[in-house]
């Protein structure tokens, strides 16, 4: 390849740049990007080397990638402050805060302003305790980030102002973002907003009354309480015998109890939860699926979901790029009444899976933590169902564990693209990412960044009609009332309001993915059956690319359907759960427990 065709000529290269920043400000401007890339980026690839391309190695081209990523990052900033605020949610009473490595406070409820004294952008060491008892938490928190014991610590400080005894847990958490703090709760109570005055209108307490009932819920002592409203000891016990009467409780304790009660009532909301949930919960016909976690061997969360019967015989489904780890309702109660149980991993980077660090392989962990799945639920052979370019990963496993799978159905499958005119058949979004990995894998990250945040902004539907909006069937199955549920809930591990798995799906498409892995697909011939379920609308694999994959591959079974697209999953279930029942191992599979 000539040097000057990896590069972008003068005016190409301006408005591609400006394009560029234009997305970072804005990711709904995201598709002028594409057009405009594609454009410059065509005959580039015409021209490339296509066993060994690497288009735009310049490095002031990557240095306005990295500033677009900066700009798109402050753009969506509001999202990481709104997972940390979820991340202090559930600690409405009690001070609670989050700092980092560094020990910067990056988020801090209202309780830990009023009580420790911490704001975000603060250091953890102004925190309002005896200086001599920051050292133990530094020291706590570095032992809690390295893992070296449990992922959690608890310890007892004392307060700088009164003296007591504050008791701090200390745990790891990781927001969507992959980025890793500690999670702080103590035990040091503040009174909400509005407390007191519910108080007041509750038991007809005086604003003084109510006054002495928010310091005894705070821990204070009569003679602090004396102290901090300038009045003597006897006064304030008249007020607290005032209170019990009038709130009709015995004693100091039962008063606080009461107290702390109310305190939940002044903090109602009716915020809608917006991250990832425990559960899988549909909004019309899916039944709820809790997901299962799994520790890893190096520490991090692994969840999973089993959809059909929980004691079926295992079939293990992945469920592509986008996270698509719900199938329709209907797919489901027939999954169970045909006793499969769908074994649905959740990779790492996707809904609560702890995202992977940097350089860690990718598919070599994920294939360590299918096999960590399996075992968990008992299962030693079961067919594999795959959507997308999920039949990658599955040839690979299928390699990777010998004799473990029965079959493999893949749903929209694609097989190794080895000639340049299988990327230039692709509809031009599917093209400008999967082209994108393989010609310019070094500016893809941002590429993928951007389109995450134009899903976010324009809305998933949105984002399905711009993507396939060339296949009629495929906005015609999304379209569907069961299956857009399914896709939209399942594809909640991938993207919600505050998560977004861009880096995780960024890395599943770099790599050998993009080279020729057809050596893989050949050694399973003998293995077992392939069985692929294609549709003739398919925007990454035309018609002209399967039946050039017919012909590469003609011991696969493949079934073609003229009304399915890269959806084709959710229109065909039906003969996709057919051919995973021919392939079921009933005899050999014993349900974890039995």
């Amino acid at each position: 390849m000539k040097r000057e065709t990896s590069h972008l000529s003068g005016d190409a290269r301006d408005e591609a740049i400006e394009r560029l920043y234009d997305v970072a400000l804005d990711p709904s401007r995201y598709e002028s990007l594409v057009d405009i890339w594609e454009e410059a980026l065509k005959p580039l690839r015409e021209q490339a080397d296509f066993s060994s391309p690497r288009l735009l190695d310049d490095p002031a081209i990557s240095s306005h990638f990295r500033r677009a990523d900066a700009f798109l990052d402050r753009v969506d900033s509001a999202s990481a402050k709104t997972q940390m605020a979820q991340a202090l949610a559930p600690f409405d009473k009690v001070a609670a805060f989050l700092f980092d490595e560094t020990g910067m406070v990056n988020a801090a409820n209202p309780a830990a302003f009023q009580t420790l004294d911490l704001t975000a952008g603060v250091a953890l060491a102004t925190i309002a305790i005896n200086p001599d008892d920051i050292g133990s938490i530094t020291a706590a928190a570095r032992t809690v980030f390295a893992g070296e014991k449990d992922n959690a610590a608890v310890l007892r400080v004392r307060s700088r102002e009164r003296g007591h005894f504050v008791v701090l847990r200390l745990q790891v958490t990781t927001l969507g973002d992959g980025a890793r703090h500690i999670l702080a709760a103590s035990s040091e109570v503040s009174c909400p907003e509005g407390f007191s005055d519910i108080l007041r209108r509750a038991f007809d307490l005086t604003g003084a009354e109510a006054s002495v009932v928010q310091r005894l819920v705070e821990c204070c002592s009569v003679k602090e309480i004396a102290e901090q409203r300038g009045r003597s000891i006897d006064t304030v016990r008249a007020q607290i015998k005032s209170i019990l009467s009038k709130t009709e409780t015995r004693s100091q304790v039962e008063l606080v109890r009461l107290a702390l009660s109310i305190m939940d009532m002044s903090n109602l909301t009716l915020d809608v939860e917006l991250a990832p949930r425990i559960v899988s919960r549909g909004y019309a016909t899916l039944d709820e699926r809790p997901f299962e976690t799994l520790d890893t061997p190096d520490g991090r969360r692994l969840d999973y979901l089993c959809l059909g019967d929980p004691k079926g015989a295992p079939v293990f489904y992945l469920p592509g790029d986008y996270g698509l780890v719900r199938l329709p309702a209907s797919a489901e109660r027939e999954a169970a009444a045909r006793g499969m149980k769908i074994i649905v991993p959740i990779r790492a980077g996707y809904g609560m899976s702890t995202m992977l660090a940097p350089g860690q392989d990718y598919f070599e962990t994920f294939y360590e933590d299918a096999g960590q799945i399996l075992a968990a639920e008992g299962a030693e052979r079961c067919p594999i169902l795959t959507t997308g370019d999920d039949f990658y990963a599955a040839v690979k496993l299928a390699n990777r564990y010998p004799g473990r799978f029965t079959a493999l159905v893949a749903a929209a499958g694609v097989l190794p693209m080895t000639r340049r005119e299988q990327f230039e058949r692709m509809e031009k979004w599917h093209r400008f990412i999967i082209a994108g990995s393989k010609y310019t894998p070094h500016l893809q990250p941002f590429m993928v960044k951007a389109g995450f945040y134009l899903a976010r902004k324009i809305g998933k539907r949105g984002f399905i009609h711009a993507v396939y909006g060339n296949s009629q069937a495929d906005i015609e199955t999304f379209e569907d009332a069961e299956a857009f549920e399914a896709i939209v809930t399942g594809s909640e591990v991938a993207l919600t309001e505050d998560r977004s798995a861009h880096d995780a799906f960024s890395r599943m498409m770099l790599g050998e993915k993009t080279e020729d892995w057809s050596d893989a697909v050949h050694a399973l011939r003998e293995e077992m059956p392939i069985i692929f379920l294609n549709g003739t609308q398919d925007p990454q694999v035309p018609l002209a690319t399967l039946d050039e994959f017919r012909r590469d591959y003609d011991w696969i079974d493949f079934r073609v359907f003229e009304d399915g697209g890269q959806l084709i999953l959710f229109r065909h279930w039906r003969s996709a759960l057919d051919d995973l029942e021919k392939n079921l191992s009933r005899s050999e599979y014993t349900p974890t427990g039995v």
